[in-house]
């Protein structure tokens, strides 16, 4: 099958090798010995039986740390693996930021050459427009806050990346995501949270279905960064200082608010309190979500208290603003609908008591669950959330497990 490459030519900077960077006494891991896997019980894993040695990989190499590391646990293990870049956006735009793909394949070619794989550039810049770009332009244009990582990960990375990898002959596909598997006795696979608290990537899988987490594998879940930060120390592997991307999925160093800019027409109208007083005028609506405090450009005058946005009003493009108080109304909910409902694994009761995330880093906290059919539920939380918003995602879990997500279409 044919790959789409990048328009770079291939870095011919001299190989880095997999020895060790330190003192054979401060590395446990040992020399690399392709005949024999090394000690897996050394660095837990879930991604991958070792006595399935013809189980073929493609890893998903950003050029970050993470994935790199993936591939070096994996290579080490003695599998058969490969390492792609996905080649999604180019900032053909020239959006003011940092959209450093260039760097970024150079740096995950280079951890190839060191762990001696094979490496490509898969094109995918048509379908990551279609499939991620279109649906975050959409959500802002009709006023709610979509999630372009959840979405990514499911349309490109475990949807369009996954495909062509299987086309190609591939079992499955590996990433850099803080998260873990783990198996059902009927063989079925659930994702549990990351090791690493800090670093749990769970929420942003939590639209993926069976057949997508089931051809995952997610080496460095069982790790903490730190550890990640050694090993990829230990080995030499070109990634082992780079800093962590902030930016939007596969675009890079670019605020939202620029990104916004280019593709969506400034639309002024004002911005008010719920009483009606006028206090200015926003550019437009779909540069603000609510909750926002910083950037909303009106000052509040009034001592240690500052104003935050309560409500997006469409049809009359307004933008209502107040206080941000335990007690404001619009601001504190307990009760909404979440739309296009999935599951990892198995559907829920139609009544249940599990925990839900309203957004990344959030705490889970106990929520009463009633499916509204297939798609739909509504949420009851013990607790008032603080700005629960349209169009981001709520993940659902049962502890440590993910149990799936939707998306925020109402709150009450």
């Amino acid at each position: 099958m044919k790959w789409g490459c990048g328009c770079i030519p291939p870095d011919r900077a001299s190989r880095d090798g997999l020895q060790p960077g330190i003192d054979d006494d401060d590395n446990d891991l040992g020399p690399i010995d392709a005949e024999r896997p090394f000690a897996i019980d050394r660095i837990p894993n879930n991604f991958a039986d070792v006595r399935e040695s013809s189980e073929r990989l493609l890893v998903a190499m950003s050029g970050g740390v993470d994935s790199s590391v993936a591939a070096l646990l994996l290579r080490r293990q003695g599998l058969p693996i490969e390492g792609a870049y996905m080649k999604n956006w180019i900032n053909e735009e020239r959006i003011v930021g940092d959209c450093p793909w260039e760097h970024d394949i150079d740096d995950a070619r280079r951890v190839a050459e060191a762990l001696e794989i094979p490496f490509r550039v898969v094109n995918l810049m048509r379908e990551y427009r279609a499939r991620v770009v279109a649906y975050l332009l959409n959500g802002y244009q009709i006023g709610i806050t979509p999630n372009p990582d959840t979405m990514c990960n499911r349309e490109m990375k475990f949807g369009v990346f996954l495909d062509l990898a299987k086309a190609a002959g591939f079992h499955a596909i590996a990433t850099g995501h803080y998260a873990r598997r783990r198996r059902q006795a009927d063989g079925s696979w659930d994702i549990l949270e990351g090791v690493d608290e800090t670093k749990d990537q769970s929420y942003f899988l939590a639209l993926l279905q069976q057949h997508q987490i089931a051809a995952a594998r997610f080496p460095v879940g069982e790790l903490h960064k730190s550890e990640v930060r050694r090993l990829a120390s230990a080995f030499n592997l070109a990634t082992a200082g780079k800093k962590e991307s902030q930016g939007i999925c596969f675009i890079g160093e670019i605020k939202m608010r620029d990104f916004l800019q280019n593709f969506v027409p400034d639309n002024p109208g004002p911005i008010r309190t719920r009483q009606g007083k006028n206090l200015g005028q926003h550019k437009g609506l779909h540069l603000y979500t609510l909750g926002q405090r910083r950037g909303v450009g009106v000052p509040s005058n009034t001592r240690n208290e500052a104003y935050v946005v309560v409500e997006k009003r469409i049809d009359s493009n307004e933008l209502i603003v107040a206080f941000d108080r335990l007690d404001t109304e619009g601001l504190y909910s307990r009760r909404c609908r979440i739309g296009s409902l999935s599951f990892t694994n198995r559907t829920l009761p139609e009544r249940v008591r599990i925990a839900a995330k309203p957004r990344y880093r959030a705490k889970a906290a106990l929520v009463l669950f009633e499916g509204l059919g297939e798609r739909s539920a509504i949420l009851e939380f013990d607790q008032p959330q603080r700005a629960l918003t349209p169009g981001q995602i709520c993940a659902l879990y049962d502890g440590e497990q993910l149990l799936g997500g939707g998306v925020f279409e109402e709150i009450f």
